[in-house]
């Protein structure tokens, strides 16, 4: 893993900074509420109610945030959620530990959730609760089997298009096209035209949505 320094965002939360990558793992303007507004508001809120199941899958499992807010709301709406995360460069443990989400959510849940979503293994799923399921895979994207229509949602987090351009290209989307349900969706904070175009590319319908503090536009794909 590369070095990382710990920042604080303007909401608070911890964020992540890769000096050789010149990147951050949030957004500095507020990790916290870009998490909630681009993955959870956006996306599985938006998912129907009559979905009692979701299966989600994350590109880009990082610091483990959006895997802690999605387990949090699977307890809130009472729906189970299969969660598979898939991370090729894994953030030591004694990082994760350092990070300020649990407390800047509130609630010894949330802390008990982060711990056991850091604890879980990156071979076997993770129970975390009667709604929520883990399974972490360290692996490059291309090299992980993905069945055809498997997942309801698509959490793409991965570092923006100007660091990893590989992840960011219609043979990818077209991959994860595949294994996204008939009307799932792929929700991700970048609006950059490249993105937009390889999305549409690779068979999606997309929408441009209202984005968080510090950036005007996020976006959402639908299969």
């Amino acid at each position: 893993m590369q070095k990382t320094i710990l920042q604080i965002t303007e909401d608070g939360s911890h964020t992540l900074f890769v000096p050789g990558l010149n990147e951050h793992y949030h957004s500095t303007h507020g990790a916290l509420q870009e998490s909630e507004l681009v993955f959870i508001q956006n996306g599985l809120h938006h998912i129907p109610e009559c979905i009692k199941e979701i299966n989600v899958l994350e590109v880009g499992f990082g610091t483990g945030l959006n895997a802690l807010l999605t387990v949090i709301e699977s307890k809130k709406q009472r729906r189970k959620i299969n969660y598979v995360a898939v991370e090729p460069d894994p953030i030591a443990t004694d990082i994760l530990e350092n990070l300020n989400y649990p407390t800047v959510i509130g609630g010894t849940e949330a802390v008990g959730y982060y711990k056991k979503i850091n604890e879980a293994g990156w071979i076997h799923p993770a129970f975390l609760s009667d709604y929520f399921i883990i399974s972490k895979i360290q692996a490059k994207l291309e090299d992980v089997s993905l069945k055809d229509e498997q997942f309801h949602l698509i959490y793409f987090d991965a570092f923006g298009p100007d660091v990893q351009p590989e992840l960011w290209t219609e043979q990818v989307f077209t991959q994860l096209h595949k294994c996204l349900k008939q009307n799932g969706i792929l929700v991700t904070y970048s609006c950059k035209g490249t993105v937009k175009r390889a999305l549409i590319a690779a068979g999606f319908t997309i929408e441009k949505l209202p984005g968080p503090i510090g950036k005007r536009e996020v976006l959402r794909a639908t299969k």
